[in-house]
């Protein structure tokens, strides 16, 4: 099996101890605890301005099903950045290194464990929903699974799979609101075009260890030019759903985070083409990371009445 021989291969040294603090640290990188916040974060608030607008604070708050579906993601993401470190893992040391030590104080053996007992804690919580949420969590392991076992070796396939499974969280509590509002498509068709800027540009980033992986990456594949193109046009195609959200009185305040999106995305593409570094795309990489982060906190300015009003009735 795969999976056993890398975690033989990358066990680190037994002589050596580490606290269970230093270890605990460890396993919080692997999974990328701040990218799951944020995660759950931007699903907490979805649900509280554009799935639900009409349903009081504490509803949706102690709502214990959807307490349930965030609990599942939680266990199901946090698994999938373990299998994908699994496969990553001699890419990582040349992309990013220090990472890499840190990752390695856990074995790769603990981390198996961990990777199977958190996608059977996440589709028990899923399960305690309905078997439909559990078949939907089910399913969502597997894709990531075959993504970091097998998609993302092919360009296209790797990358639009990428964006989809980033994107799924969002997708359950979608299905769980029964929400299917125009404005929830162009905020969904935007995201998704963010997040491809984003896996493109991480293929630039870490063309190294993408090359010593022999992943086949866009930028290995087609070149670094090409993909600077591609990552162009993706952005001049955000355009068409920022102008769509803009015709909505309902998104409020938040059409200021698209005047910044905009700003952001000009800066961001003239440093894009004097990129010519992996410090340069890192760079790059944080400006769509800062775009998606202050996404998510913009979610609470598409009406400020709707916080007024909900603190007022949660507080009666």
């Amino acid at each position: 099996m795969d999976l056993l021989k890398i975690a033989k291969e990358n066990t680190p040294n037994p002589k050596k101890k580490y606290s269970f603090l230093f270890k605990f640290l460890s396993l919080l990188s692997v999974v990328r605890g701040y990218n799951i916040l944020i995660i759950v974060l931007a699903q907490y608030l979805a649900a509280i301005f554009i799935f639900s607008p009409d349903k009081g604070l504490k509803d949706v708050l102690f709502d214990l099903d959807l307490y349930f579906i965030v609990l599942a993601t939680i266990c199901v993401i946090a698994s999938g950045y373990i299998i994908n470190n699994f496969y990553d893992t001699k890419k990582d040391i040349i992309n990013k290194p220090i990472k890499s030590k840190i990752d390695s104080i856990v074995g790769q053996g603990t981390k198996l464990r961990i990777y199977f007992m958190l996608n059977f804690i996440g589709v028990v919580f899923a399960f305690l929903i309905s078997w439909r949420a559990a078949l939907f969590f089910s399913i969502y392991i597997f894709l990531i699974w075959l993504y970091s076992h097998k998609l993302k070796k092919y360009p296209l396939l790797g990358l639009f799979s990428a964006a989809t499974l980033a994107i799924l969280p969002f997708f359950a509590i979608f299905i769980y609101y029964k929400n299917f509002s125009q404005i929830i498509f162009t905020h969904a068709a935007f995201l998704f075009l963010v997040l491809i800027i984003r896996e493109l540009v991480k293929d630039l980033e870490n063309i190294k260890g993408d090359i010593v992986q022999n992943n086949l990456t866009i930028p290995i594949k087609y070149s670094e030019r090409f993909t600077k193109i591609l990552i162009t046009i993706l952005v001049v195609f955000t355009l068409d759903p920022i102008y769509f959200l803009w015709k909505y009185p309902e998104i409020g305040t938040m059409r200021y985070y698209f005047y910044f999106v905009g700003i952001s995305f000009l800066l961001f593409l003239v440093l894009l083409y004097r990129a010519n570094s992996k410090k340069d795309y890192v760079i790059l990489h944080n400006i769509i990371k800062a775009i998606i982060v202050i996404g998510v906190l913009s979610l609470m300015l598409i009406d400020t009445s709707v916080i007024i009003q909900r603190i007022i009735d949660a507080n009666i």
